[in-house]
């Protein structure tokens, strides 16, 4: 047999063979890179702290490939690690056993939003092909490496929202590709280095919030890419650079809160894009460029508290976008121009304190979506026009402080979000209009220091939310004090003096249990004073008539030595006697009857007590009868006796029940649930309520409706309100700086479990320390859900408003849309009342005027004294001085508590951040605690 070869198959072998060596190699490539990258990712897993490794637990070595790993992105076709994206999981750690070395082709690595700590890695630098870095919102300090400068292919590195210390490495001039640049919310000082100006496809440079100092280097005007530029909050200084003017893409220009002087840049608007102006808080002088007359694109304006000055009737035009403007504290003369009538979309127009003469124009009335209106301390003249009662989105009139005449236009009672009303210092006359009774958002109410004459309208009392202040002083009212004034429960302030008001108090008044200030002084006024705490311990009543009662400075009451005719009582008695002789003949026939009847019924609900352990509350579906009947005798009938507390809602009463349980009981005021205007809703809502299960939550048992009387029935904790035990010197002694820590983590812990955990997530809307229980151990329960709500998807929800003065946050109050962020708002207050000893009060203006939010509608800066002010000086001196451990962990709290208290929401914390927070480790303080200002602890918060 002869065999014959094909001559072409030895080198097709060959070439296979080839071929299957190159495939294979291929494949031990990347199952080595993979098992490398795998080992290292989960080295890194296993360094970080114990609790957050299980948020990884799907980075395991049984599942080699981590291309499967959550968080993991891979090479399409290939094992290799190109992103990692582990964005707001809660991950607590540091980057120091993270081997970047072993990651030659990772792109994308974000680990924002997360508690990771310590030094970011100089060996970062090794990452070369990274083209995105985003280490935002964590607790990273130290320096930024300057080894950062090395990775030149970045497009977007962003370290916002740190701890990061030192100067602006001018490496980063050699990132020459990045578009973004986020440095803002750290400790960064030093000057802004001019290699910045090498970044020419820069478009967003953030540098906001930090120690920054020196001049704005010439420099910057060479990014002609830049959209956003945002400085606001440093120390900057000296005059904007002319180059500025070169920047005509500029979108968002931020230079708030600096000492910036000089004029304002004349061509940023020249490309016709400028939305954003914020440079208020500074030292510009000179007129307005009138660059910005006609920049139409204006969408806010804030050039308050500067030096600038110019007539402001010719140095602004029409602006079709804007929603916001603040020309406040400056030197402008002239007069309201009406083209702000033209301006369809803006919501907010404020230029107090300036030199403004002339009068209001009506044509404001056109700006039909107006929510603030400030002409307040200037020199206009005029009557207030009726044309303002157009403006049903008013929400806040302040013409404070002018030279205003006639009288108030009745139409202003046609506002149905009038909240904030200021007409004081003016030379207004005529009578109150009683329409003002209409405005049933009223908060705050004050017409002190004009000509009103004639009685006050009885229908102020309809003002049931005026919780504020009521300040009708220093004008010419007679006639008595109407009953009615006592309807407004909530009132904290009210001044009448300086009247000619006659008459006694009103009864009626002993109702006003909120009020923490009185002043009746200068009026005509006898009788007894009422029987109420703040008459009694904090009223000013001089120089009146006749007024008496038990305190300093009034004369004793007289007795009334009037007798009763004991005959003509005895003639009544014998009347009604023979009268209802037959009557009550035959109703004891028929209470024999229910008596047969409710027997019955208590040996029921006695079987099923003591089938429930004593708890009444397990028969409430069964009978809610019965345990309405037992709550009212436990009382007796809501005695006064019983009442341990009182609120803008209800009072407050301990009951022990028939069984032996005791609880305690709201009842919520007539008015106030009478005015629900959905009690069905609000009775579903206090259903889910009672389901809610937390050990930091008081538990709600349930809730009577009753035609007579409605109230909501907790759990009794023994040491009752923080708020009580904060104002006695003994208790709050007791309250330690660790139980205040503790306090503070249980409140975080509800209002976690409320916004996050809860379906639907529930928000309280009245976080107050009133608000908050204590137990025989100290730990704290929120309670009183009277007016919770359930955020429902897809519901705008928007309500009335609710809440405790002074715990409110601003935007509630201005939106009438509730969000958890209004509870995180009530928690940093109640946070800083805790470390206080008592409520924060001017406090929070100064740390919500120093808002990180360079649009916030705050027009103070934060005042030196404030700034200078010590820590120690701050918390409650009746506790000795923390430990250096507890100083660091209250330092800590109280920065978180000063961002939660920001003016703009949205720079507010979630409960989820502030919970993680809370559980990461507190670096060592920097500076002697004794040391500490509050104005070191307010540049340093962060979000």
């Amino acid at each position: 047999m002869i065999l014959k070869c094909n001559p072409f198959s030895l080198p097709t072998i060959i070439i296979s063979i080839y071929f299957l060596l190159l495939c294979s190699l291929a494949f031990a490539s990347d199952n080595i890179s993979y098992s490398i990258e795998s080992e290292e990712l989960f080295k890194w897993k296993k360094s970080l702290e114990i609790e957050t490794q299980l948020l990884l637990s799907s980075w395991s070595l049984s599942r080699r490939n981590p291309c499967n790993w959550f968080g993991i992105v891979c090479n399409h076709g290939s094992s290799v690690v190109t992103h990692i994206n582990l964005t707001t999981i809660g991950l607590r750690g540091t980057l120091y056993h993270f081997n970047f070395s072993s990651f030659p082709n990772l792109s994308a690595l974000d680990l924002h939003g997360n508690s990771l700590y310590g030094n970011i890695p100089s060996h970062i630098a090794n990452l070369s092909q990274l083209t995105f870095l985003n280490l935002g919102f964590n607790n990273f300090s130290g320096k930024i490496p300057r080894e950062v400068g090395n990775l030149v292919k970045l497009k977007v590195l962003i370290f916002t929202n740190n701890f990061l210390t030192g100067p602006i490495p001018s490496f980063l001039g050699n990132l020459t590709n990045l578009s973004l640049l986020h440095l803002e919310n750290n400790h960064l000082s030093g000057s802004i280095p001019v290699e910045i100006g090498r970044l020419r496809n820069l478009t967003e440079l953030r540098l906001n919030i930090n120690k920054l100092n020196g001049s704005i280097p010439s420099s910057l005007g060479d990014l002609l890419s830049l959209k956003v530029l945002s400085l606001y909050d440093n120390k900057l200084s000296g005059s904007l650079p002319l180059e500025i003017n070169k920047l005509t893409d500029l979108e968002v220009l931020f230079l708030s809160k600096n000492s910036i002087s000089g004029f304002l840049p004349e061509n940023i608007c020249h490309g016709g894009v400028l939305e954003y102006l914020c440079a208020n808080n500074n030292q510009f002088w000179g007129t307005v460029p009138k660059g910005l007359k006609n920049c139409t694109s204006l969408t806010r304006l804030r050039l308050d508290r500067n030096n600038l000055t110019g007539n402001i009737s010719e140095d602004y035009g029409v602006y079709p976008k804007l929603d916001y403007v603040d020309l406040s504290y400056n030197n402008f003369h002239g007069e309201v121009s009406p083209n702000w009538g033209k301006c369809k979309v803006l919501t907010s127009l404020k230029i107090s304190n300036n030199n403004i003469t002339g009068e209001i124009p009506p044509e404001l009335g056109e700006t039909s979506l107006l929510h603030v209106l400030d002409l307040s301390s200037n020199n206009l003249g005029g009557q207030i026009p009726k044309e303002l009662g157009k403006l049903k989105s008013l929400y806040n009139l302040t013409l404070s402080g002018n030279n205003l005449s006639g009288k108030i236009p009745p139409e202003i009672g046609t506002l149905p979000d009038l909240s904030y009303l200021d007409l004081a210092a003016n030379n207004l006359n005529g009578k109150i209009p009683k329409q003002i009774g209409d405005c049933s958002s009223m908060l705050y109410l004050n017409l002190s220091n004009n000509d009103f004459h004639g009685g006050i309208p009885a229908e102020i009392g309809n003002l049931v939310w005026l919780q504020v202040g009521l300040d009708l002083s220093r004008n010419s009212l007679s006639g008595e004090i109407p009953w009615k004034i006592g309807n407004l429960v909530k009132l904290e302030i009210l001044d009448l003096s300086h009247n000619q008001l006659d008459g006694s108090i009103p009864s009626s008044f002993e109702e006003l249990q909120s009020l923490r200030l009185v002043d009746l002084s200068y009026n005509q006024l006898v009788g007894p004073i009422p029987d109420n705490k703040v008459f009694q311990e904090a009223a000013v009543l001089g120089n009146n008539l006749g007024l008496c009662g038990k305190i300093n400075g009034l004369k004793i009451c007289p007795e009334h030595p009037l007798k009763k005719d004991k005959d003509h009582h005895k003639k009544i008695a014998l009347l009604i006697s023979t009268s209802f002789l037959g009557i009550l003949f035959i109703s004891s026939m028929i209470i024999g009857f229910l008596c047969i009847v409710r027997k019955r019924q208590k040996k029921i609900g006695n079987e099923m007590r003591y089938h429930n352990h004593g708890n009444l509350f397990a028969i409430w579906s069964y009978d809610g009868k019965l345990v309405y009947e037992d709550i009212r005798e436990a009382t007796e009938n809501f005695d006064a006796k019983y009442c341990i507390g009182v609120g803008g809602t209800g009072s407050v009463y301990k009951a022990k029940l028939s069984t032996g349980q005791i609880v305690a009981v709201k009842k919520l005021h007539q008015l106030q649930y009478a005015e629900l205007e959905d009690q069905k809703a609000f009775v579903s809502e206090i259903q889910v309520l009672t389901k809610i299960r937390h050990r930091n939550i008081v538990k709600l048992h349930g809730f009577c409706s009753h035609a007579q009387v409605s109230f909501l029935v907790y759990e009794y904790l023994e040491r009752g309100s923080l708020a009580k035990i904060l104002s006695d010197a003994e208790e709050a002694e007791e309250l330690d700086w660790t139980k205040r820590i503790d306090i503070v983590r249980g409140i975080t812990n509800a209002l976690y479990y409320m916004h996050h955990d809860s379906t639907p997530s529930i928000i309280h809307r009245d976080i107050s320390s009133n608000n908050i229980l204590l137990d025989t151990k100290y730990q704290a329960h929120i309670s009183d859900f009277g007016t919770a709500r359930l955020v429902k998807v897809d519901s705008s929800n928007w309500t009335d408003l609710a809440g405790t003065y002074g715990y409110i946050a601003p935007e509630f109050a201005y939106t009438m849309k509730v969000t958890e962020k209004c509870d995180v708002y009530s928690f940093g207050v109640v946070t800083l009342e805790i470390f206080m000893g008592h409520h924060p009060g001017e406090l929070i203006s100064s740390v919500s005027s120093s808002s990180s939010s360079p649009s916030s509608s705050s027009s103070s800066p934060l005042p030196s004294k404030t700034h200078a002010t010590l820590l120690k000086n701050v918390l409650d001196n009746r506790l000795p001085s923390p430990t250096p451990d507890l100083a660091d962990e209250i330092v800590a709290i109280i920065k978180l508590a000063f961002t939660c208290i920001d003016a703009n929401p949205q720079f507010r914390p979630t409960m989820r951040h502030v919970c993680q927070d809370l559980s990461t480790p507190k670096p060592t303080l920097h500076e002697p605690f004794h040391e500490l200002t509050l104005g070191q602890l307010l540049i340093n918060k962060r979000v």
